[in-house]
């Protein structure tokens, strides 16, 4: 599924592919503690149970995103620039957009969707609740450490935007808040999160 948001075309569902684009098999079934010193490109499945992954798709890391490789022939994993774009597409100003914390005001509400899937919170109450058509599910993530949390709770996704040796640019989507919590610093490289794809210009 495929939804258009301003001048974007966003993939309306989360990345399940097993392969880079050019044919590599990305690793995956680490234990936490191989898990946690990965500096290559892996993928995860929430609780081991593969069956998550038919709702959510897969978990990666963001050394599967920082190849270059991952999204599928004409697509990309945005920018954190182009993540802004969405965002003030579905009404947040550019001021806000830069800032970090819960920015805007129901834009998360607006880009989550699957009521059912949401633990009750101001995010699922919100009027504009799955309006854009994205669809953020809370699919969780896995950790640095390993371990699986916040299934039902939070939507975390990656951008391709580094941030430092150790971070890079995500978002999350959280069930208390309709808006989009952006971090200070990024988050840790070795987190597995959700990777939604917007179409090559």
């Amino acid at each position: 599924a495929i939804v258009e948001i301003g001048d974007q075309l966003w993939m309306a569902e989360n990345l399940k592919v097993t392969h880079y684009r050019n044919g590599d098999e990305i690793p995956t079934g680490y234990s936490n503690s191989e898990w946690t010193n990965l500096s290559t490109g892996a993928y995860a499945v929430y609780d081991y149970n593969e069956s998550n992954a038919d709702t959510y798709g897969y978990l990666y890391n963001w050394y599967a995103v920082e190849t270059g490789n991952l999204a599928p022939e004409g697509w990309h994993v945005p920018t954190d620039e182009e993540i802004m774009e969405l965002e003030v597409n579905l009404g947040m100003s550019w001021g806000e957009a830069h800032g970090t914390g819960y920015r805007g005001t129901n834009e998360g509400s607006k880009l989550a969707g699957r009521a059912d899937l949401w633990q009750d919170g101001l995010l699922r109450n919100n009027s504009e609740f799955g309006n854009s058509g994205f669809t953020a599910l809370p699919g969780g993530y896995r950790d640095g450490a390993g371990y699986y949390y916040h299934m039902g709770n939070y939507s975390d996704f990656w951008s391709s935007t580094y941030y430092n040796s150790y971070r890079a640019w995500s978002r999350e989507i959280r069930y208390v808040n309709s808006a989009v919590y952006r971090g200070d610093g990024g988050d840790g490289k070795e987190n597995g999160f959700s990777v939604r794809c917007v179409k090559d210009p």
